[in-house]
């Protein structure tokens, strides 16, 4: 399933241009991009968690840096496949939060960038709908569902009327 067309790389107002990655390039520690994404339910702020798809934790969309893309466009593709959300990304880094991924045979230190994302259409139909479950929560309900501390402290203190 192809991400809708509103998802096409873009070059951000600051001027930061897509990636480009090398084949092969990979280090010991690994980045990835998430979506914190958000919108306004009769005035009030929420934002969206997903299941994870084989703890079914409670996480923001999160992947892989992709090749031509900003971080903030790859996590507004993150939310279009793991929660059906598309939208306005942002190109401010919230903040940064790691974790330990379990990869094939190892265990891998995992960064990831947290990129908002106002959320313009929720879509019932989305790549990975069989494999997740999504939410709306305040941003203080959807922090104590997740597990990494200083991913906690970004959500419960994310304020939107700080972005550009």
């Amino acid at each position: 399933m192809k991400p809708p067309a509103s998802l096409k790389p873009t070059r951000t107002k600051n001027g930061q241009l897509p990636l480009k990655l090398r084949a092969g390039g990979k280090t010991d520690v690994r980045t990835q991009f998430a979506a914190l994404c958000y919108r306004y339910d009769d005035g009030k702020l929420r934002v969206c968690l997903v299941t994870s798809r084989r703890s079914k934790r409670w996480i923001l969309p999160k992947g892989w840096p992709m090749h031509k893309e900003t971080p903030a466009d790859a996590a507004a593709t993150e939310a279009w496949e793991e929660a059906g959300l598309t939208g306005r990304a942002i190109d401010r880094c919230l903040g940064v939060y790691a974790y330990v991924k379990t990869m094939s045979k190892s265990l891998a230190p995992v960064i990831v960038m947290v990129y908002p994302l106002e959320v313009q259409g929720e879509h019932a139909k989305w790549p990975e709908r069989k494999q997740r479950k999504r939410k709306w929560l305040s941003p203080k309900k959807a922090a104590k569902r997740l597990a990494e501390p200083e991913l906690r402290r970004i959500v419960a203190q994310f304020d939107p009327d700080t972005l550009p």
